[in-house]
C-alpha cells in the first residue's frame, strides 16, 4: 500500500470513529470520501481503499434499496487502535 491510500485508509477509518459510526449506526458508502481534498476524493484509490477496508472486515456493509451502507465493526477494534498507533495517531 502506497503512502496516499495508507492517507485515505487514515482518513476514512478517523472519519468513522469521530463519528461513532460502530456496528448498527451505519453511513452511505458515498460519504467517506466527503471531506478528503479534490485531488484525492476522484481518484479510483479511494474505492479499492473502501473494498480493501471491506474485505479486512474492519468495515461492515449492509445493502439497502437505496445504496450500500457501511458502519465499523466492533469486534476489530482493536486492530483499529492498532493500526491508528502504526500511524502515529490515537483515538
Amino acid at each position: 500500500m502506497d503512502q496516499i491510500e495508507s492517507d485515505i485508509k487514515r482518513f476514512i477509518l478517523r472519519k468513522l470513529v469521530r463519528h461513532r459510526m460502530w456496528m448498527h449506526k451505519h453511513t452511505s458508502i458515498h460519504n467517506l470520501p466527503k471531506g478528503l481534498p479534490d485531488y484525492l476524493r476522484s481518484r479510483k484509490e479511494v474505492r479499492k481503499v473502501i473494498e480493501s477496508l471491506l474485505k479486512e472486515g474492519l468495515l461492515l456493509s449492509k445493502p439497502t434499496n437505496y445504496g450500500l451502507e457501511v458502519s465499523l465493526n466492533i469486534q476489530k477494534k482493536k486492530d483499529l487502535l492498532h493500526y491508528q498507533l502504526q500511524q502515529g495517531r490515537c483515538y
